[in-house]
């Protein structure tokens, strides 16, 4: 890349002169608590990119109460069912933000048809990475 070029690309940059402050990283989510790692279970159902889950996803939907426990739910198979409908609509999409639906057991012990949302964006270090969350979340 000649000179020209260079200051050519840095003029086109619109975070040039900008001094980055804070940044807070995927990987400070996760040891946070934040975000909760599922790349594990993630490859298993055929996932290439890591993948996490917002906190409230986690606590709301995967975590199963008493009553559906005794239902038969896990978190394993919550978890399995909401990667699995998201791979299901990932092989559909052409975007990076891919809203999808699901059925999950919830206290009254009636399915509820639940919307997620998966952005895949790039994460602490450039790499392709999912983020499943609520609608309302970003």
């Amino acid at each position: 890349m000649n000179e020209d070029t260079n200051q050519a690309t840095n003029q086109n940059d619109p975070w040039q002169g900008f001094e980055l402050i804070h940044a807070y990283t995927r990987e400070q989510a996760i040891e946070d608590g934040v975000l909760v790692d599922v790349s594990t279970l993630a490859k298993e159902a055929g996932l290439r990119y890591p993948v996490a889950v917002t906190r409230n996803v986690w606590d709301g939907y995967i975590v199963p109460d008493e009553r559906a426990r005794k239902l038969g739910q896990s978190e394993t198979g919550r978890l399995w069912d909401l990667l699995w409908m998201f791979s299901i609509a990932a092989r559909h999409a052409s975007i990076d933000t891919i809203l999808f639906r699901l059925y999950f057991i919830m206290k009254e012990r009636q399915r509820r048809l639940i919307t997620m949302k998966a952005m895949i964006a790039p994460g602490d270090n450039g790499e392709p990475v999912i983020t499943i969350m609520l609608p309302e979340e970003d």
